[in-house]
């Protein structure tokens, strides 16, 4: 029979276990489905024959919460949670956030500030004789030295911050199994130097097995923004499995050490991985909290690739996912549609088909397989000449998902790469995806108007949006829909003045559109658009770049995408005042907000007494005759 893994020695018994091998610490509450990097691990160690047990959310001041379920045979591994927990616990302006909700019932403080740190040197107190292994999403960006936004530092490598013995980075699925199978053989975890996706630290760089590059020190690095930026340049440029050498940074007399990283896993073990015996839900012993809202989007989502091209400054996937593009075979995702369709509460509708970025299902081009990926952005600021653009397998796919009985949509929510679907030269695809796939509304990015800014987001020209925007209604209106897009900007960015955040105002303005959320650039760890922010300078060609860190510009800047909201118009005026734009204060359809009011009742007495009262009453009687 199907069945959670133990969360407790009381599952252990019913299981018949008089030992586990792995104890599993997570900072979010136990979801059994696919989306969750817990859920992948435990299950992909489970079919390689290990046992797991999962502790969720621990008291972390307790020692006792710690050892619940008994010690494991092999060791202990850890993760912050799906999500980086300082995104989870601060807002960008560094307020508490009053809902978490990856905890049963959107419960805050369940999991403390840097969780795989916290965990994992309580884990090391209560286990000093067990190896510890860190992964997930939040020690996988902070592998090396790092800009921390909430401190405003520079903090060292999460390996050496939270006392683990291993971190490993990206995925992991076949990082785990060699690392399981290396510590039930009898290694110790100290001489477990040859797994790729992993990182190590040493004494000694003499028995580094893979070709090496340095970087600067976590001394220089934190003290040298200049080092800081040629750091994270080649840390970006390394992270390629097929041409990528392992990546050295000192930490005193420490050397930390990143092995390459894992190759792409393949449609073979990617349908194995998916296929397993997942829940698909979250734990019953939620269910008395209010359960966990975060499976509420991905329960009857499907994730059919993984890895992104698109090279976003701003955004992590590359550092922690990788470029080159894996995908499951048609067959693996048929069938979890066609389980989905069998769950009791489900309601016909498919709510995404996708992945990082949904619409891509091979790599960019065929030079890459041998020689990996460029070191140039594959779409940006214009797709580069080998770019294989096709959406003809994708196409396929949906198509035979519209096909199973008792679905009734199928949408794509995750987001779609709309300068790809524009360098189709076929129209196919977007035909279809605005004809069958669009769930009312459909999310694309632009991020910006200002192709100054777009430059150091890495995205493309704005023209390309526009023509996607003017083809996506032209579609709409020929299908008889009445469909929208909802476009996502980021304010403050690096790069990005006051003036560039005026004319984005100006931009959505002239379309009818306010956001009703705004991100603010967020500074999160292993992303370029980060290294930007602490530096001011661009690590690609190290020319110096205007950011924004003001939190009154920053607030301006925000105000501005959000112009017609009361509580924005002072910020919105002093803007348009310090921008230079005052054209913009008035009653026109272009005019973001208009002028104050005249409170000067004297002046208007005296237009008043100018004529005479009942002469003026006769013409307004007049008026209305």
């Amino acid at each position: 029979m199907q069945k959670f893994l133990p969360i407790s020695k009381a599952d252990m018994e019913e299981r018949g276990w008089d030992y586990y091998d792995f104890l599993y610490i997570t900072g979010d509450a136990y979801v059994d489905h696919p989306s969750f990097g817990v859920a992948v691990i435990s299950r992909v160690l489970e079919a390689a024959g290990y046992r797991v047990a999962i502790l969720s959310q621990p008291d972390w001041n307790r020692e006792s919460s710690f050892t619940a379920l008994g010690k494991p045979r092999l060791g202990v591994l850890i993760t912050g949670g799906n999500i980086d927990s300082m995104v989870a616990h601060y807002t960008v302006a560094k307020h508490r956030r009053k809902r978490d909700d990856y905890t049963p019932g959107g419960v805050m403080g369940k999991r403390p500030d840097r969780a795989a740190s916290v965990y994992s040197k309580m884990a090391k107190r209560v286990y000093p004789d067990l190896p510890v292994a860190i992964g997930g999403l939040e020690a996988s960006l902070r592998r090396f030295a790092h800009y921390d936004y909430w401190d405003d530092t520079v903090r060292r490598s999460e390996l050496i911050e939270s006392g683990a013995d291993l971190l490993m980075f990206g995925m992991g699925e076949d990082t785990i199994v060699q690392l399981a199978d290396a510590l039930a053989e009898g290694k110790h975890i100290s001489e477990i130097k040859n797994i790729r996706g992993t990182v190590y630290k040493t004494e000694t760089l003499d028995d580094c097995i893979y070709p090496f590059v340095t970087v600067p020190s976590y001394d220089e690095v934190s003290r040298d923004k200049r080092k800081y930026a040629i750091a994270a340049k080649t840390e970006q440029e390394e992270q390629d499995a097929i041409r990528g050498r392992a990546v050295v940074q000192k930490h005193g007399d420490i050397y930390v050490v990143q092995t390459p990283p894992p190759y792409p896993i393949t449609t073979e073990r990617f349908d194995e991985v998916y296929g397993l015996p997942y829940m698909k839900d979250y734990h019953p012993s939620y269910e008395k909290f209010g359960g966990v809202k975060a499976i509420e989007e991905v329960k009857f989502s499907i994730i059919h690739n993984r890895g992104c091209f698109g090279g976003c400054n701003f955004c992590s996937l590359a550092f922690h996912q990788g470029r080159m593009i894996s995908t499951r075979s048609h067959e693996s995702v048929v069938n979890e549609a066609e389980a989905i369709s069998k769950m009791s509460d489900f309601k016909g509708y498919i709510h995404d088909v996708g992945g990082p970025t949904a619409n891509f299902r091979h790599t960019s081009c065929e030079g890459q397989k041998e020689r990996g990926m460029c070191k140039k952005n594959c779409l940006a600021p214009t797709p580069c000449k080998n770019l294989n653009v096709d959406h003809s397998d994708y196409i396929e796919l949906l198509r035979k998902l519209r096909k199973i009985p008792k679905i009734k949509r199928v949408f794509i929510r995750s987001g779609v790469r709309f300068d790809y679907v524009m360098a189709d030269k076929s129209d196919e695809f977007f035909k279809e995806l605005v004809r069958y796939h669009v769930s009312g509304q459909l999310k694309v990015a632009p991020e910006h108007c200002c192709d100054s800014v777009l430059r150091y987001m890495g995205k493309p020209r704005f023209d390309v949006y526009r023509r996607f925007y003017k083809k996506f209604f032209e579609l709409d209106k020929a299908y008889g829909k009445n469909q929208f897009l909802v476009p996502y900007f980021i304010s403050s960015h690096p790069g990005a003045t006051l003036r560039d955040a005026v004319s984005l105002a100006e931009y959505l303005n002239s379309i009818g559109h306010m956001p009703e959320q705004v991100q603010d650039f967020y500074p999160t760890p292993g992303t370029i658009a980060t290294c930007m922010y602490y530096t001011e300078l661009d690590p690609m060609t190290m020319e110096k770049v205007y950011v924004p860190k003001d939190p009154h510009e920053k607030a301006m800047q925000r105000a501005l995408l959000q112009w017609r909201r009361p509580e924005c118009r002072t910020l919105v005026k002093e803007a348009l005042e310090k921008s230079g734009r005052r054209d913009l204060i008035g009653t026109s359809k272009r005019s973001l907000i208009r002028p104050d009011k005249v409170k000067n009742t004297t002046v208007r007495k005296a237009a008043s007494a100018s004529k005479p009262y009942g002469e003026d009453k006769n013409k307004r009687r007049g008026k209305r005759r």
